[in-house]
């Protein structure tokens, strides 16, 4: 998960992210991932439509645990406090582990990222922490000093230098191009005597090329982004960015260690952490739970999608990638812990212990817990590469609770219905739901919009936990078959992800979106 994303985008740089805020905010947006393409004409879930139609039928539900494996929760938002989980075995604040499940006073959830006084914010990717790992294996040895029992890891190392030699030269440019950014702005407001604007831009003399090029990308990134919040942003950007390159640099397991105080390659140890369930950032998090279940009947704010669902805080995704360990502890947490549907909107592209994520995920399933992932924002194809956690398990099965979510936008936008940004796959990706400029919850009592699979997850995560609350007989396995089997339908072309003219049937399984109403009609025509 990565932040400032916008910015990026717009001056060209490679990013991988799952979750991006939006400048576009009006009331015409507000809650509209709530709405029926039949009945308002526009592709939301289809939630308020289903919620008329359980009542008409009289239909009573039950509490439904949703998990949030995210950032972190700001479990006091005004939205968001009454429908927080409370784990009721556990006395608060008393430093005992009063339930004897491993962990103190998990009242809301748990932390997997922090230590007795630190929480952890940043991380390095993935794929430096195993190119440290691997290099530090091999040290200086050559393919013909290997051996053969090891031919194989070494074949695979070799792949991993090259592939992160190749993301620290693109950072190393990516932190350049945004420092030439914040020292072209500093240059015009020098000429200019004033702050940097969009006149102050164009008035500008460039001195040579380069100046010319930051001037005119400067036009596009001023029609999105304010110039009074610009500085903030490339400073933000900056700051990310150096940390980003830095962390690849370092020993991300040592810092690990000392502040969790946890070995994250010793995976027999699964009691670790902290119950901070907010972080140092809790932005996503809070943003994702919202959509899930902000509270629909206090007037105030957003209507999340799920009426009678809790949310179970579990903080294991930085500002970085997430580990393994982490992730599959988490699963693992919030099954033991009574949660039916996990919503995981996070992922990477590289994994050092998948099989541990794969037992957890076998483990979700024997729970009957329902397991749903966003498919990703860099516009790739999963069926040509995938990212994890992944419902493919090494033993080449399938799990049958789980979800792939791809991110779309409102009929407003006609051919442009798929989210530019989101990853697809004919055989991979399920289905895509709301994405783009979703309102919702964020830190300090707020609401901001904001873009990405990250959102099209809980949006999905939401009809689901309506669906196993309203209809609790239905196992995990046979939820993902009615919302596969009831996704509302567009038979129009579209513009893929990657630039493509498309149908729908070729960029996901079912070649439609997640909707509420026609899951809950078709499950009232059973009865």
């Amino acid at each position: 998960m990565t932040k400032n994303f916008i910015l990026c985008a717009f001056i060209g740089l490679s990013m991988v992210s799952y979750a991006q805020k939006s400048e576009t905010e009006g009331p015409e947006n507000l809650n509209w991932y709530l709405k029926d393409p039949k009945a308002d004409g526009v592709y939301g879930t289809g939630a308020t439509k289903a919620y008329e139609m359980l009542n008409a039928a009289g239909r009573t539900s039950t509490t439904v645990i949703v998990a949030v494996i995210d950032s972190g929760v700001e479990t006091d938002h005004p939205d968001l406090k009454n429908v927080i989980w409370v784990n009721e075995d556990e006395i608060p604040n008393n430093g005992i582990d009063d339930d004897n499940n491993g962990y103190i006073d998990d009242v809301h959830g748990w932390s997997f990222l922090g230590g007795p006084t630190e929480d952890i914010d940043q991380e390095a990717l993935e794929l430096a922490r195993m190119y440290r790992t691997e290099t530090e294996y091999f040290k200086d040895k050559k393919a013909e000093d290997i051996p053969s029992a090891e031919r194989v890891r070494f074949a695979t190392y070799e792949k991993i230098k090259i592939a992160f030699e190749k993301e620290i030269f693109e950072k190393e440019s990516s932190v350049q191009n945004v420092r030439m950014l914040a020292d072209y702005m500093q240059r015009v407001e020098q000429q200019s005597g004033t702050a940097f604007s969009k006149e102050t831009n164009a008035a500008f003399t460039p001195t040579d090329e380069i100046d010319k090029r930051i001037q005119n990308r400067m036009k596009s990134i001023l029609l999105r982004i304010p110039a009074e919040q610009l500085s903030t942003e490339v400073e933000g950007a900056l700051k990310s960015m150096q940390g980003a390159l830095d962390m690849s640099k370092r020993n991300a397991d040592s810092m690990r260690t000392a502040i969790v105080g946890d070995d994250p390659n010793d995976l027999s140890n699964k009691i670790y952490g902290c119950n901070r369930y907010e972080g140092p950032d809790a932005m996503h998090g809070t943003h994702v739970s919202g959509i899930i279940a902000a509270s629909r009947v206090n007037g105030i704010g957003i209507d999340g999608i799920a009426d009678n669902a809790r949310i179970m805080v579990l903080r294991a995704v930085p500002d970085g990638d997430e580990r393994d360990k982490d992730v599959a502890n988490a699963i693992i947490y919030a099954v033991d812990n009574g949660a039916k549907v996990i919503n995981m909107s996070f992922g990477k592209y590289w994994t050092p212990h998948k099989f541990y994520v794969d037992a957890a995920i076998q483990y979700a399933l024997s729970k009957d817990v329902l397991l749903v992932h966003a498919a990703g924002n860099d516009a790739k194809d999963k069926d040509i590469e995938d990212s994890y956690p992944t419902r493919r398990l090494d033993n080449q099965t399938n799990a049958p609770n789980w979800i792939e979510v791809g991110a779309s936008s409102s009929a407003k936008s006609g051919k442009k219905i798929i989210a530019n940004f989101s990853n697809f796959g004919l055989s991979t990706v399920d289905f895509f739901a709301p994405g783009v400029e979703i309102y919702s919850t964020v830190p300090d009592y707020n609401y901001e919009n904001a873009s990405g699979t990250s959102m099209a997850c809980p949006a999905t995560a939401g009809v689901a936990a309506m669906i196993r609350s309203y209809f609790p007989e239905l196992s995990a396995a046979e939820v993902r078959e009615v919302l596969m089997k009831t996704t509302a339908k567009y038979s129009k072309t579209v513009v893929a992800p990657n630039g493509e003219k498309a149908k729908m049937k070729d960029l996901c399984i079912t070649g439609g979106f997640v909707n509420a109403a026609n899951a809950v009609s078709y499950l009232l025509d059973k009865k």
